[in-house]
């Protein structure tokens, strides 16, 4: 039995601000084999796709209910022209991919091709808008390419090339990472650009775009003060921001140095507490940075959207270095449950996150088999789909009460207990990691406030820490219904395997 336990105080009446389901989003840059061997395959392909779209990816994360998608980058958005990618396919200009392996891109995979993909998905168009090579005038035409119903020039450009209907596109980047590809801009350069190339984005045919500033990356916190200082006055309460919405934060996971940021498959011990304790610095920064927009924003009418967040490793031996492969582990599926956990709990402030990236790149949702063509799903992936009934829920307050073990990891201390909770009419939702190694768990979920009609729970661990799921063994680590659940005078308790994550879904009885 387990030797440790703890307990965890949950008062289920007292329902916090909305988990966004936005948290849950997604990222698919022109990079590797994300866009090209992963979601395209090209309409004369033997996998089955629709429009070149590959099938199965699309049915894997329509199971995932992703929420919105952000294309085509990255670094790579401050060098695409979107016009480029529009017309013929045969037609279109060829261009460089100077960022991701130096290969050559042929714009097959367009406009057109991402917003087809986008319905596929039922997911909402994130788009990111060329600020670092592009003019003020490319990206106001793009939008009005995009969403307008009339006949200006840029909608019958539209209808020249196959579609009559504008698409919908709630989200729209203002750059990417300025500080470094996208410019390599000083803030208060990028400060005003954002605000100028924000203006015209405009409003076309009632849809009503949320527009998002290239903000810090890690603990940048002067990038965010002087941004939020470049808004209008924001003392009031209601009313959007303008002129733009949101600011984003990137903020990667690895174990080493940007040089060699570790390895995938091959860790230590050590180096599993490493990658979670950096993973659980996000807390921090989103607290740090949420102050610093607190000050200018005390009604949050601003976004804080970490739009890159994820594990960086090496990539997988024998792979281009610019294609940015890597494998997924157990290892990361407990950074993106520690991460998810942290979103939760700042849910009043950050309104959208974006994995990095979604097939074939960094911490992937999917990796696809370039040789035969089969689909493998991660351990991530399962994160993402255990945590679905936290989408739009209201969040609850999560108190772990000692003992609380935790370990010292770099001269801090990690808790080795992460929970986050959420209700929805009559039932809630508690997500669990135990980070130890080593060590089974016993929790006691102290329930207030609502009866317990009924529970159930799911785990995903695996027998090694460094456990991933291949072509040949596609089920190594997977869901399971998790038995050590039962009643407990204060509510539930529940027995948490070492290096787990398990989700508790409860049926909620009537309030108290």
């Amino acid at each position: 039995m387990p030797t440790e336990s703890a307990r965890v105080v949950i008062d289920l009446d007292l329902p916090g601000p909305t988990i966004s389901r936005h948290l849950y989003g997604h990222f698919a840059e022109h990079l590797g084999r994300c866009i090209y061997g992963g979601f395209w395959v090209g309409e004369d392909s033997p996998i089955p796709n629709v429009g070149g779209i590959r099938s199965d990816v699309v049915e894997a994360l329509r199971a995932l209910r992703i929420p919105n998608l952000r294309w085509p980058g990255g670094c790579f958005a401050d060098d695409y022209h979107w016009r480029d990618g529009i017309g013929p396919r045969d037609q279109r200009p060829r261009m460089v991919n100077s960022h991701w392996g130096d290969v050559v891109e042929d714009n097959s995979f367009g406009t057109h091709e991402f917003m087809a993909l986008c319905e596929l998905l039922g997911t909402d168009a994130y788009v990111s808008g060329n600020v670092g090579s592009g003019s003020v005038q490319e990206m106001s035409e793009w939008i009005e390419y995009l969403t307008r119903a009339d006949d200006s020039p840029m909608a019958a450009l539209r209808r020249e090339n196959g579609r009559d209907e504008p698409w919908k596109v709630p989200f729209f980047g203002i750059g990417n990472e300025a500080w470094g590809c996208g410019g390599n801009l000083r803030v208060e350069q990028f400060a005003s650009l954002a605000r100028q190339y924000s203006t015209y984005v405009r409003n076309h045919a009632g849809n009503e775009v949320y527009r998002i500033a290239a903000g810090a990356s890690d603990h940048d916190y002067n990038w965010t003060e002087v941004l939020m200082k470049s808004f209008g006055p924001l003392d009031g309460a209601d009313g959007p921001a303008g002129p733009f919405q949101g600011i984003s934060l990137h903020y990667y996971t690895m174990t080493g140095p940007w040089d060699d940021k570790g390895d995938a498959t091959s860790f230590t011990e050590d180096e599993w507490y490493v990658a979670l304790s950096r993973a659980a610095h996000m807390d921090e920064l989103l607290t740090r940075h949420g102050q610093v927009m607190d000050r200018y924003d005390p009604h949050k009418r601003v976004g804080l959207v970490v739009d890159e967040w994820g594990t960086w490793w090496n990539v997988e031996p024998g792979t281009n270095p610019g294609f940015l492969y890597q494998q997924n582990t157990l290892r990361d599926a407990l950074v993106a449950s520690v991460h998810f956990d942290a979103f939760h709990r700042h849910a009043d402030r950050v309104v959208m996150a974006n994995i990095a990236q979604t097939v074939n790149v960094l911490q992937a949702m999917i990796l696809t088999d370039p040789d035969t063509g089969a689909l493998v799903l991660t351990p991530t992936y399962h994160v993402f789909a255990m945590n679905t009934p936290h989408h739009d829920a209201r969040s609850l307050a999560a108190h772990v009460i000692a003992p609380e073990a935790s370990r010292k990891v770099e001269g801090k201390a990690l808790p080795l207990l992460s929970v986050s909770a959420s209700s929805k009419g009559a039932t809630a939702h508690v997500s669990l990691s135990n980070l130890d190694a080593a060590q089974e768990r016993t929790v006691v979920l102290d329930l207030r406030g609502r009866d317990i009609a009924g529970f159930s729970a799911q785990v995903l661990t695996a027998a090694e820490l460094n456990s991933h799921n291949t072509p040949e063994h596609p089920e190594a680590v997977a869901p399971r219904k998790l038995d050590g659940v039962r009643r407990h005078p204060r509510g539930l308790e529940v027995d948490l395997p070492a290096h787990s994550y398990a989700t508790v879904a409860l049926e909620l009885g009537a309030d108290d």
